[in-house]
């Protein structure tokens, strides 16, 4: 059974939104912590520098000289000793010239004046590497004079730092995240469960199964779906048993005209009989039996309507099948149909084990099964049909009605079970057939809950009809 075109799941219309707000979220979150982790170790670095800064500067002393830095040797050695950075420093004084420290570090550019108040912080390029600085001027009390104290760092320990703070703070927000999606997408499908529950109820029906969905589990929102739904199998159901009605009443009602048409054929034959020769009877012989098989086949055929209508409200509204030994039904139903066939030139034989063989089966209906396939063998089937009843060794029985006939070609063994179907050029035979025979016992046995199968040349010497009856 193919598919057919549908839309987007319920599931992935209510995860798709997430999705995008989860990735969006997601990325809002790493860019978050990228930029407080920057903006956090700059912020520390930095204050360490301005504070390197303004220690320095605190040492500046003014003599006869000019200003002199007055830091011990050890203190130098902190100051520009690390083993991840590169750290220096240089007093220097209004045009640039360094007086102190190393005369590589840079100077940044400008009269610096804005570094009187506080120390300022640059970039620049050191030694080929880029680093981090700070400035601060400090002028003599006596003299007009200005000197700035420069300290400069290279930048690996803060972008470690900054790498070891995003780390820290992105995997978290991202496992959360994904933790998230995780359960909201559990959550999505547990909700739609009931959905697919239902589905699943609905697959496994039978066909003639009209009953209501019950909504004591369907979900609030798909209530009005699933109320819609059974308001519209109440609807098939009320009209499939109005057609079922409709057919049975007009059957019902054929049957007496159709028997008055057999009675009055039947009576003017006999007129005609008795009028001897003189109306020249013999003229009107072929044209009455003409009519009176016309009328034996109108009549079969309403007959096998009614029988339809009848099953189809048999089984489907009192459902009266229940395990039971198949065997007597076959026989019973068989017997009738015996002396007919040795009448025809035709033998039928019942092959059944000595034991019973149980089955799900409805005592009136399996026999108006088997009635059928054997009448449909002896009338285009060939001198010897056998009835076949065995056990199944999984449960339940299967009966075989087979034929040495002619059988039907490959093209026409899938239609031979359609209602009115009765082969090419059915309307050159007179063999008295309704087309309504295998349509019958199909819907019989598919409403016993079984199959009905048909085999036919070339892999068999004729047609096998094949019922196959659940335990």
């Amino acid at each position: 059974m193919t598919r057919s075109a549908h839309g987007p799941s319920l599931g992935r219309r209510l995860m798709l939104p997430l999705a995008w707000g989860w990735l969006l979220g997601l990325l809002l979150a790493v860019g978050g912590a990228y930029l407080l982790a920057r903006n956090s170790a700059n912020a520390a670095f930095d204050r360490s520098l301005q504070d390197e800064a303004a220690a320095l500067a605190a040492k500046v002393t003014w003599s006869d000289r000019g200003p002199l830095l007055d830091v011990s040797r050890q203190t130098l050695e902190l100051l520009t000793w690390d083993s991840a950075d590169r750290n220096s420093f240089a007093m220097v004084d209004l045009d640039g010239l360094a007086l102190a420290g190393d005369s590589s570090v840079p100077v940044p550019a400008g009269d610096r004046k804005d570094s009187f108040a506080r120390p300022v912080l640059f970039d620049a390029d050191y030694q080929g590497e880029p680093v981090r600085g700070a400035v601060f001027s400090v002028t003599s009390p006596m003299i007009d004079r200005m000197v700035s104290v420069i300290v400069v760092e290279t930048k690996r320990k803060r972008a470690d730092l900054m790498r070891d703070l995003q780390i820290g703070l992105i995997l978290p927000a991202a496992a959360l995240g994904v933790l998230t999606f995780v359960l909201v997408g559990f959550s999505v499908r547990r909700g739609l469960r009931p959905l697919r529950d239902i589905g699943a109820e609905v697959a496994l029906r039978d066909l003639h199964d009209w009953r209501p969905i019950d909504l004591q589990q369907v979900p609030a929102e798909a209530v009005p779906l699933i109320e819609r739904i059974n308001q519209l199998l109440l609807d098939v159901q009320q009209s499939l048993a109005l057609q079922r009605r409709f057919v049975a009443d007009a059957a019902h009602q054929l049957r007496t005209p159709v028997a008055g048409i057999r009675v009055l054929a039947q009576e003017l034959e006999q007129e005609l009989a008795s009028a001897g020769s003189q109306d020249k009877p013999e003229a009107w012989r072929p044209l009455l039996s003409q009519l009176r098989g016309s009328s034996d086949r109108l009549s079969r055929l309403i007959g096998q309507l009614l029988s339809l209508a009848r099953s189809e409200t048999a089984l489907t509204f009192n459902a009266e099948h229940h395990p039971q030994d198949i065997v007597p039904l076959l026989r019973e139903a068989t017997e009738p149909l015996v002396l007919a066939g040795l009448r025809q030139g035709r033998s039928i034989e019942l092959e059944a084990p000595d034991t019973p063989v149980v089955a799900r089966a409805h005592a009136v209906w399996l026999g108006e099964v088997v009635n059928n396939l054997l009448d449909n063998a002896q009338r285009y089937g060939g001198s010897r049909i056998v009835l076949r009843v065995a056990p199944l060794a999984e449960g339940g029985a299967e009966v075989v009605v087979e034929d040495d006939g002619p059988g039907v070609s490959a093209d026409e063994l899938t239609r031979i079970f359609e209602p009115f179907w009765r082969g090419e050029r059915a309307d050159l035979r007179n063999d008295g057939g309704t087309g309504l025979g295998l349509a019958i016992a199909r819907e019989i046995v598919l409403r016993l809950g079984g199959q009905l199968t048909a085999l036919s040349r070339p892999d068999i010497a004729g047609m096998r009809l094949t019922i196959r009856l659940a335990a």
